[in-house]
This record gives C-alpha cells, sequence and structure tokens, in this order.
C-alpha cells in the first residue's frame, strides 16, 4: 500500500474517532479544535499504518511529508508561510505563534479536517449570522470593549479575549489595552507567549 492509500484510510479512521473541540471563541460564538485536540489521536492512526509525518518550514513554504514506513514512498502538503505581530510579544515569539498555527493548518489538510468558517461568521451578512455572533457583536456595541475583554479573562475565557485582541487594528488594541488592568494584561500576554 501508498503512502497516498495510507493517508486515506488515516482519514477514514481519523473522521471514525469522536474527538471534542477545546477551542473557543466566545466574541464569534463558535468552538475550534485546538492542535492538541488531534495531534495525539493522529499520531496513533499514522502509527498503526506505518506511517510517519515530518513537518519542516523553509523561508516561503511550509511542508508537511508524510512517509509510508513500508515502501518508503510520500505524500507532501504544502503551505506557503506567513507572519505574525502579536501583540507585546518577542520577534521569536511570532515566530512560534506562525510555526504552530501552520502546523495545526497541515495537519487540517493532510487529515480533511472540515472546521468552522471564522471568516462567514464575522464578515457574513446579517442573514448567515448566528444568534450568539449576533448577541456577541451587539453586547461588544453596547457596551466597552475593555470591561468586555476584563469580564472575558476574568471568567475563564483569556484564550478567546487574546484571539479577539489580536484581530483589532493597532489602534483600537492600544485604546483598550490603556484600560486593562496590569493582571489582565499579564494572563493575555502569558498567552501570546505561550503560543
Amino acid at each position: 500500500m501508498s503512502a497516498l492509500s495510507k493517508l486515506n484510510e488515516a482519514r477514514k479512521l481519523f473522521h471514525a474517532s469522536k474527538l471534542e473541540k477545546t477551542g473557543h471563541n466566545k466574541f464569534a460564538g463558535y468552538k475550534y479544535f485546538e492542535l492538541g485536540d488531534f495531534l495525539v489521536p493522529a499520531l496513533k492512526i499514522f502509527e498503526s499504518l506505518k506511517l510517519s509525518s515530518v513537518v519542516s518550514f523553509g523561508i516561503e513554504l511550509a511542508t508537511m511529508t508524510i512517509t509510508d514506513l513500508e515502501d518508503n514512498t510520500f505524500v507532501c502538503i504544502t503551505s506557503p508561510m506567513s507572519t505574525a505581530a502579536l501583540k507585546a510579544c518577542h520577534e521569536v515569539q511570532n515566530l512560534g505563534a506562525v510555526q504552530t498555527y501552520i502546523r495545526r493548518y497541515l495537519w487540517v489538510a493532510a487529515l480533511e479536517i472540515v472546521e468552522h468558517d471564522a471568516i462567514d461568521s464575522s464578515e457574513g451578512a446579517d442573514a448567515k449570522e448566528k444568534p450568539a455572533a449576533k448577541a456577541a457583536a451587539k453586547t461588544a456595541k453596547s457596551t466597552d470593549p475593555a470591561k468586555e475583554v476584563i469580564r472575558g479573562v476574568n471568567s475563564g475565557g483569556a484564550s478567546a479575549a487574546a484571539e479577539y485582541m489580536n484581530g483589532l487594528p493597532q489602534a483600537q488594541f492600544d485604546a483598550i489595552w490603556a484600560k486593562l488592568p496590569v493582571a489582565v494584561q499579564d494572563q493575555l500576554n502569558a498567552i501570546w507567549t505561550a503560543a
């Protein structure tokens, strides 16, 4: 059996398993797979089929090479490299964030993982918006965004608050950041540093 045939078998086995999406974007109202939600189950499936995966990063391209350990055939999945500009992070932390996100997206492509389309949920027409997203948008418009970020962090939603802050234009980010208590800033910085 070739690497491509085994990859197709891995996809079938992967989609037959029950996985939980632990990532939650409270601001846009959807759940998503974090890398940790599917990486270990995927690696177990690869091991059972005698497949190996290696991710490498170049200047312009990231590549995931999936090799059949029995006949040495392989499949390559690629993605253009990108950049990150996480707030309050050093260059190497931004590099780590890029590598983590691209690794996640390479696995999503390799296993044909179906994800919620964040662009549709946040920029779509009102008719396409989900009720939770509409309610979140209405709340955000009617209240102080800094208070919403503080409330989100204090209620255990620091990851969603960090994601929300990263998506803001710099001027809006700076205005909200200036209103946040140091403890909240520290929690957000810890998330950005870990990414």
